[in-house]
């Protein structure tokens, strides 16, 4: 009586190159996975970093006080904090050396911008990875099943009665390559999709926020220089 065929066994006996298409969407599957948790980490510590800085923000707190709290205790994730470190630093430097409002409010912009975009690549990390194993493994997976599927069809050829227990384990195994690929595709689309939506929200608040500082940036100064006027 014939053993019993398994998953496992169908696995060890494809050939060489099903195996190696195997051994590249397992490893493809195993790191996405490994990088949906650290960003699931990344998401949550940012938008919480967000709203705490948030509330310091608008609790009326002195923005000097603030800044100096900030700076000597930075608050890892935080893109708000980053957009205001940046933006407050190039406001007190460039009032100290011009009198131009104007100057100093496009520099200051411009530092925010800076620090906007370094929070941008800090949340957009790993998703390019994640799209492209969404996007290609299911035809890398396809590819191992067509190649083990030809496999099983040549060796048809060479025998003379072909039966249904001589062509399935073939075919099984190649089907095999074309289920891990779906396994290291779907997961990996689902989380790419998740944190571009999570990554485009907080830059929108990162945004706003900047706007927002900018406006209150801008007042301080030109109240300064109508002061001095």
């Amino acid at each position: 009586m014939d053993s019993e065929v398994t998953v496992w066994s169908l696995v060890t006996n494809a050939g060489a190159l099903v195996q190696l298409v195997m051994l590249l969407l397992l490893s493809a599957s195993v790191i996405s996975w490994a990088l949906i948790f650290q960003r699931l980490k990344v998401f949550k510590k940012a938008r919480q970093a967000q709203l705490a800085f948030e509330e310091r923000f608008w609790s009326g707190m002195d923005l000097g006080q603030l800044y100096r709290e900030v700076n000597a205790d930075p608050t890892p994730f935080s893109g708000l904090e980053s957009v205001f470190r940046a933006g407050f630093k190039e406001f007190s430097r460039l009032r100290q050396q011009s009198r131009d409002a104007d100057a100093v409010m496009d520099g200051t912009q411009r530092a925010m911008r800076v620090a906007f975009s370094r929070e941008q690549e800090r949340l957009e990390m790993h998703l390019p990875f994640l799209a492209t194993v969404g996007s290609t493994s299911p035809y890398v997976g396809l590819f191992g099943t067509v190649w083990g599927i030809m496999n099983s069809f040549m060796g048809l050829a060479q025998v003379q009665q072909a039966t249904l227990a001589t062509v399935a384990p073939g075919i099984s195994e190649a089907l095999i390559a074309t289920a891990m690929g779906l396994f290291a595709a779907i997961p990996a689309v689902i989380a790419y999709n998740r944190f571009a939506a999570k990554s485009d929200a907080l830059l929108k608040n990162y945004e706003t926020f900047a706007e927002e500082f900018s406006s209150i940036l801008h007042r301080r100064v030109h109240s300064s220089e109508q002061g001095t006027a």
